[in-house]
C-alpha cells in the first residue's frame, strides 16, 4: 500500500520535500495556508508592475537549489555569472571599485581585487589574506565555534572595524542577514569557506530573470500535479495529532489523515503544532531562535540610472541595489530595488520617513539618478525573513527526524548547517524526504535527484 504523506507548508523546503516524495512514488498532499506556493520567495502585482517580495540571489555553490530549479524545469529562467564580479560604490569615492575573481585557485582568486579595494586603507587590505587563511581552518561544526561572534573572531585576527564593515559585512550581511557583530562564527565560516575560500567559482552570483512566482511557485504547482501530488492552497493547518497508524491533520473544519507528515513551516508555527516530546530542544527554543527582518526599497525612475545588473554600497545606508526593470515588465524608465538585510532599524519606519532617508542616499551612490524623476516609490517588508543567526544558534535548530514516528521537519531554520538561504531551505526539504523515503523502503537504490537534471 502506498504511503500517504502530508507536507505542511509550501515554501522551498515544502516544495522540495513534496517533489522528492512524489518522485519516489509516495501519495503526497501539500497544504499551504496562502494562495500561492513559494513561501518567502514570491511575487505580486502592483498595478502593471511585477514585484518580488525581496531580492533573492544564489551562488554557484548552491548545488541543491540549482538541482531544484532543474526539477522545476526553470534553469533557463535564471542567469549565473561566468565569473564573480561585484561592483562596489561609495559616496566617498569618485568611481566604483570591483571585487572580481581572477583565474587563480582559491583563496588567491580575490587577491588582486582586495589589494585594489580603495574603500579600505592599504594596511587593512594587506591584513585580509591572513584572516582569510585562518578562517579556512575554522571548525564550523564545533559548538565552541558556534558560541563565538564572527566580529570578535575577526578582531582577534587583525581585522579593523573598517575592514569588518566595508569588506566582511559586504558579503556576510547579504548571506547571513546579520552584521558580523551579531553573527555566529560557525555560520559565517560556512558562508566564507564554501562560498569564497575553497572553490574559486563557488561565489559566482545567480539571479532570476523572471518574477519569483514564475520561477518557484507556479512551476512547483505544475510539477507536483504532474507527479501525482495534490496541492491544497488557502488551507491553513491548525492542528496535528497522532491517530492509530498515522496522523490527523486539522485545517479549519476539514481533516486529513496521513501515514507520515513533513512539517515545513516557520519555527513558531512548528512549535505550536509539534506534539509534546517530539524534539529535544531548550525551553522557548523558537522564541530564542528569533527572527531577522529584511526591508526592500523600490524606486521606479523615469529614465535609465544604472547599467549594471546590481551593485553593493559601503559608507552608506544603502546595501545592495538591483536593476529590476526587465523582470518586472517596465517599458520605459528603470526600476531599481534596494535590498536592506538585518533591517531592524527600518522595519517599523513609515514609508515617508524611509523615502526621506533612503532616496538621497541612493542618489549619492547612483549619480545617474541625480536628475531623474521618481515615478513610484514603495517599500516591502519581511519582518520574519530569516531566523536570527546569533552565536549559540546551533543548539536551537532541530534535525529533520523527530522523536515522533512518521513526523519530520523541514525549513531553512532546521539543522542544515547553512544560514537561512534558499539553499538551506532546499537542503532541509531533501533531508526530510530522505528520512521518509528511507522509512518506507528497505533499499537505498532510490535516487532523490531528479532525472530531469
Amino acid at each position: 500500500m502506498t504511503s500517504r504523506v502530508a507536507v505542511i507548508g509550501g515554501g522551498l523546503a515544502g516544495i522540495t520535500a513534496a517533489l522528492r516524495c512524489a518522485d519516489a512514488g509516495l501519495d503526497v498532499t501539500l497544504l499551504e495556508s496562502k494562495g500561492h506556493l513559494g513561501g518567502l520567495t514570491h511575487s505580486f502585482r502592483r498595478g502593471e508592475l511585477d514585484v518580488d517580495n525581496g531580492q533573492h540571489v544564489f551562488l554557484r555553490c548552491c548545488t541543491s537549489y540549482v538541482d531544484l530549479l532543474g526539477r522545476l524545469r526553470v534553469l533557463d529562467k535564471v542567469h549565473l555569472q561566468d565569473r564573480l564580479a561585484i561592483q562596489v560604490r561609495s559616496p566617498r569615492l569618485p568611481r566604483p571599485v570591483w571585487l572580481r575573481r581572477n583565474g587563480l585557485p582559491a583563496p588567491l582568486h580575490l587577491a588582486d581585487s582586495v589589494l585594489k579595494y580603495r574603500p579600505l586603507p592599504l594596511a587593512d587590505r594587506l591584513k585580509f589574506a591572513g584572516a582569510a587563511l585562518a578562517l579556512r581552518g575554522v571548525d564550523r561544526d564545533s559548538a565552541e565555534t558556534d558560541a563565538q561572534s564572527f566580529a570578535d573572531w575577526l578582531s582577534r585576527h587583525g581585522q579593523s572595524e573598517q575592514a569588518i564593515t566595508k569588506l566582511w559585512d559586504l558579503v556576510g550581511i547579504a548571506t547571513l542577514n546579520a552584521y558580523a557583530t551579531g553573527a555566529s562564527l560557525s555560520l559565517a565560516a560556512t558562508v566564507f569557506q564554501l562560498g569564497l575560500l575553497t572553490d574559486a567559482a563557488a561565489a559566482d552570483i545567480g539571479w532570476s530573470k523572471v518574477p519569483l512566482g514564475q520561477l518557484h511557485g507556479e512551476p512547483a504547482k505544475a510539477r507536483l500535479t504532474e507527479a501525482g501530488a495534490q496541492v491544497l492552497l488557502d488551507t491553513k493547518v491548525t492542528g496535528l495529532s497522532r491517530v492509530d497508524g498515522g496522523w490527523r491533520v486539522g485545517a479549519g473544519d476539514a481533516e486529513f489523515t496521513a501515514d507520515q507528515v513533513v512539517l515545513a513551516v516557520p519555527p513558531d508555527v512548528a512549535r505550536r503544532l509539534l506534539p509534546a516530546g517530539a524534539v529535544e530542544l531548550p525551553e522557548r527554543w523558537a522564541e530564542r531562535l528569533g527572527s531577522s527582518p529584511i526591508v526592500n526599497v523600490h524606486v521606479v525612475f523615469d529614465r535609465q540610472v544604472m547599467s549594471e545588473p546590481f551593485f553593493a554600497a559601503v559608507d552608506s545606508p544603502v546595501q545592495w541595489v538591483f536593476d529590476r526593470t526587465g523582470q518586472s515588465g517596465v517599458d520605459s524608465g528603470q526600476y531599481v530595488a534596494v535590498s536592506m538585510s538585518a533591517a531592524d532599524d527600518l522595519i517599523d519606519v513609515p514609508v515617508r520617513d524611509i523615502r526621506e532617508r533612503m532616496l538621497p542616499a541612493l542618489r549619492q551612490v547612483l549619480p545617474g539618478a541625480a536628475g531623474a524623476q521618481v515615478r513610484d516609490f514603495f517599500v516591502t517588508r519581511e519582518r520574519h525573513a530569516t531566523f536570527r543567526p546569533a552565536p549559540g544558534t546551533a543548539a536551537l535548530r532541530p534535525e529533520a527526524v523527530t522523536a515522533a514516528d512518521g513526523l519530520v521537519l523541514a525549513g531553512a531554520w532546521t539543522a542544515t548547517g547553512w544560514p537561512a538561504t534558499m539553499e538551506g531551505a532546499v537542503r532541509s526539504g531533501d533531508a526530510a524526504a530522505r528520512a521518509l523515503v528511507g522509512a518506507t523502503s528497505r533499499t537505498d537504490s532510490l535516487s532523490l535527484r531528479s532525472k530531469d537534471i
